[in-house]
This record gives structure tokens, C-alpha cells and sequence, in this order.
């Protein structure tokens, strides 16, 4: 019975569950009919290795329009705003100490905001470098399709062994928790971002209270989709224009990634994460293990399972070139990310939380 079960939950999510594993759409480049005003703002916390790069990729956009890049020293030790350099186009603010009941990242954001004029405002992160043709590629999206908010999974580093088999997953889980399809249909209540680039319009952030709204938010794209996305219509989609640059070059490195924030996508519930781990093993165990150990139609069931499941991988894999057989490790990989998500609940109960940047999360230091 559990292996027909199964089958039927990936026959929901194949053919049912806006066509997540489509690994689309993908925002091509476009030049906008009109060119309003921007402000880029660029929260960074001790970014040396990173912050060079990009900020040179950001003032470089072949951009019409007035254009800022306002760059937020979170109160960093290692000379980020020093290594940004100087331009016209950037200013550079040092940030103030993090208010009580803020998020970092929102903290430094809102500190950005408040020197900020323009009527459209593009929030990216410290590590991620643009085609000179980014900016102007998401002004048209948002223009020409009348949206209050446009967000893009930017393509993320895939070099190392570890990044080869353990992030195009991360991608991939990230599609299945959020169909991108879902997120941008206006009727369906799904709603969600990736935080690396998130264009929104002035009037859409002032029409949810701000980003004081969500100040306490550690998955702040996500949260902050959900306000947006209540009063008016978003879109998320992959970029071709905007890259990671940051390494996650060991399996450890991955680990803490995904150890940050896993237990606070379950609100920090015993209950969810229980009912997470028995939906996990249902959706990547049950099949590879019927495979492997049953007979007639149990095996028959996990069979057909086992392929959907690969079949259903192969398109994010094609994003990030890795050879196609990887998909025959989702269930290992799976085990991986449960077992991450499990250690993130167990440094929440143990007090210590996970780290970024010297700041800890998963509590209200964050």
C-alpha cells in the first residue's frame, strides 16, 4: 500500500505541481521601454574576498536611467568598504549597530532604504556579480509586465566536487518547495523569492509597512514575497545575468548553508520537523528501497517511482552541466539535506544556533 502511495504522490507532483522540475522560466535579456530611476542596495558583512567584483559588475550596468549602488558596511572587520572602491555611482555608508529584533541582512537593508530615493529598488547580495545587461533585463520584466516584484535564483557556484552533487539539489528542492510556476500565477497563494535578486517597486515595499514589516525575518526573501505578493503580483525565475560567486567548496560548507535557516522553515516546531523527515522518507526512501528488496508489484511501484524521480532531475542538472547519471544519488542526497535539517533543530534545542558572520541565528540574534 505505502509503495502505491508513493507512486501517486510523484504522479501528483510530476504532473500536478506546476511543472516544478522544468527548472524554467529564465529571465532573458530585455531593454525596457522606459528607464525609471534605480537604487541598488548591497548589504555586506565582512565580504573582502567577494566585494570588489561585484560592486565593479554593479556600477558597470549598461543602464540608461539615474542608477545608485548604495553599498551597507555592516559594521564589517576585514575592509570590505575599502575593497569596494570608488565611483559616481556608489555610495557607501557604514552601517549602524543591529536594532534589537532585527535580522542582520534586514537591518542593513533598512538602513539603505531610508537613503534611498528612487521609485524602484534592486536588493542583492555581496557575492553576486551581473552581466552589464542585468538591471536593465529586470526593469523590463518588471515594467512590461506590470509586476510589484521581480526575483531570480542566480545561478550558484558549481565547481567543486561537493558543489557538483549537493547544490544543483538545493535548486532543485527549492523548485519542488516553491514551484516558480505557482509563484507567478496571481491567483494561486503560493508565494516565495531568492533573496540573491529581489527588483521591487518603492510603492509595493511602503504598501506592507516596510521592511520594518518583517524586521524579525531569517528567511526574509520568502517572508517578504508573502507580503508583497498579498497586494500585487511577483514573478521568480532563474537569471542567466547573475551569478554566485561564493564557494561552497567542502561538504561541511553546504551543511552549514543549509543548517542556518532549515529549522526555521519549520518554524522551529518539533511537530513539522517529525511530519517533514516521514514526508522526506516517503517521496526519496520508500521507492529505492522497494527496488532494491521487493517483489512483484511493491518493486513494479518503486520502479516507476525511481524514474519519475530521476526523469524529473535531469533538467536542473542540464542548468548546472553535471552529468545526468547523479541523478541516480537523490536518495542519498536527500538523506544528506534530512539529516542537515536535523542538525539545525538539534543547534536550535542545544542553545548555539548556526553562524554567519559572526552573528548567531536561530534565535533573536540573528
Amino acid at each position: 500500500m505505502i509503495p502505491a502511495l508513493v507512486l501517486l504522490i510523484w504522479l501528483y507532483l510530476v504532473f500536478m505541481h506546476g511543472k516544478f522540475w522544468h527548472s524554467g522560466p529564465e529571465l532573458r535579456p530585455a531593454r525596457p521601454q522606459a528607464w525609471p530611476d534605480v537604487d541598488i542596495i548591497v548589504p555586506a558583512r565582512d565580504e573582502a574576498e567577494t566585494i570588489g567584483p561585484v560592486i565593479a559588475s554593479l556600477v558597470a550596468q549598461d543602464y540608461e536611467g539615474r542608477l545608485r549602488v548604495i553599498l551597507v558596511d555592516d559594521n564589517s572587520t576585514d575592509g570590505t568598504a575599502e575593497l569596494a572602491g570608488a565611483h559616481p555611482r556608489l555610495t557607501i555608508i557604514s552601517g549602524q549597530p543591529k536594532a534589537t529584533g532585527w535580522s542582520g541582512k534586514l537591518w542593513a537593508l533598512s538602513q539603505g532604504v531610508a537613503r534611498s530615493e528612487a521609485p524602484l529598488l534592486l536588493f542583492t547580495d555581496a557575492d553576486i556579480t551581473h552581466d552589464p545587461r542585468h538591471l536593465a533585463t529586470l526593469v523590463a520584466k518588471l515594467e512590461g509586465a506590470r509586476l510589484d516584484m521581480v526575483s531570480e535564483m542566480v545561478r550558484l557556484n558549481c565547481a567543486s566536487w561537493a558543489e557538483r552533487v549537493l547544490i544543483p539539489a538545493f535548486v532543485y528542492f527549492f523548485q519542488m518547495l516553491y514551484p516558480f510556476a505557482k509563484v507567478n500565477d496571481p491567483r494561486d497563494g503560493t508565494a516565495a523569492a531568492a533573496g540573491g535578486t529581489v527588483l521591487i517597486r518603492r510603492e509595493a515595499l511602503a504598501r506592507i509597512g516596510g521592511l520594518a514589516a518583517i524586521r524579525g525575518a531569517l528567511i526574509d526573501d520568502v517572508t517578504l514575497a508573502r507580503a508583497v505578493k498579498k497586494g500585487g503580483p511577483v514573478w521568480l525565475g532563474h537569471s542567466g545575468l547573475a551569478t554566485s560567486i561564493r564557494p561552497y567548496p567542502h561538504v561541511r560548507d553546504i551543511w552549514d548553508m543549509i543548517a542556518r535557516t532549515a529549522f526555521t522553515q519549520l518554524n522551529y516546531s518539533a511537530l513539522w520537523l517529525a511530519g517533514t523527515l516521514i514526508g522526506l522518507t516517503l517521496v526519496w526512501l520508500v521507492a529505492p528501497y522497494e527496488v532494491l528488496f521487493g517483489q512483484g508489484r511493491v518493486f513494479w511501484a518503486g520502479l516507476a517511482t525511481s524514474i519519475l524521480a530521476v526523469i524529473s532531475y535531469l533538467p536542473t542538472l542540464d542548468r548546472y552541466r553535471v552529468p545526468k547519471y547523479f541523478a541516480l544519488a537523490l536518495p542519498f542526497i536527500a538523506l544528506f539535506y534530512m539529516a542537515a535539517t536535523i542538525g539545525s533543530a538539534l543547534n536550535h534545542w542545544r542553545g548555539s544556533g548556526a553562524n554567519w558572520k559572526n552573528r548567531a541565528y536561530g534565535g533573536e540574534g540573528a
